[in-house]
């Protein structure tokens, strides 16, 4: 069994007992959360997916930890025009694990 969610504007698939790192949510670490909106599920042999996917349906998630992802680096140049620009970003983000999937 498998499920497809999108959270933070990006879709993960995850399956029970998985580890994933999604976007940072309010909760403290160790509280269980929905992580997202479910867009697929896949139950053995069937599956559900837009509409069809009941509304009982849902993925139960524990936090294990919170902090910031790995820097990604903006860098503008222009050339000919002595025009540099370096940034740099950190994203909150939090590592979950998947308990459940619930139809």
């Amino acid at each position: 069994m498998y499920a497809i969610i999108e959270n933070g504007g990006k879709q993960y698939r995850v399956a029970p007992g998985d580890v994933v790192r999604l976007e940072i949510y309010q909760s403290k670490e160790g509280a269980q959360i929905d992580p997202g909106q479910l867009l697929f599920l896949y139950n053995d042999s069937e599956y559900f997916a837009g509409k069809k996917i009941p509304a009982s349906a849902r993925v139960e998630a524990t936090i294990l930890e919170k902090g910031k992802d790995k820097k990604v680096l903006i860098f503008k140049k222009k050339r000919r025009k002595q025009y540099r620009r370096t940034r740099g970003h950190r994203q909150q983000m939090m590592r979950v694990k998947i308990g459940s999937i619930l139809l």
